[in-house]
């Protein structure tokens, strides 16, 4: 039975098992959107900035001026997932809502981008 348990937990994926608490109305960005982020540095309302560069380098600076800094991947399910020089990780959904661009992360908090 152990046996059993262990193969199940082994074969698991956390990104596809993940259900992404999106609003009726969300549009999830389309492959050509996704692959887009390359080359763009987007801004949120706390004045935040997620820099997507080619080859997959990622960095976000606070407002406070502080950068973490990591790599950046396209899950499977349209999600971009970051994995930070520290050793922590994370996946964040983008969406389209109305005319907004939306970060949902792994918690359901949503944070709007500003428009560019």
């Amino acid at each position: 039975m152990t046996r059993y348990l262990i193969l199940a937990l082994m074969t698991a994926s956390p990104v596809a098992a993940a259900e992404w608490p999106t609003k009726p109305g969300d549009v999830r960005l389309s492959p050509e959107e996704l692959d887009a982020l390359a080359g763009r540095t987007l801004t949120f309302y706390d004045d935040g900035q997620s820099k997507f560069s080619a080859g997959g380098a990622y960095s976000f600076t606070y407002a406070s001026g502080e950068s973490a800094f990591g790599t950046y991947s396209i899950a499977d399910d349209g999600s971009v997932c970051i994995a930070y020089r520290n050793g922590f990780s994370r996946c964040d959904l983008y969406v389209h809502s109305g005319e907004r661009l939306i970060l949902i992360d792994e918690k359901g908090n949503r944070y709007p981008v500003r428009p560019e």
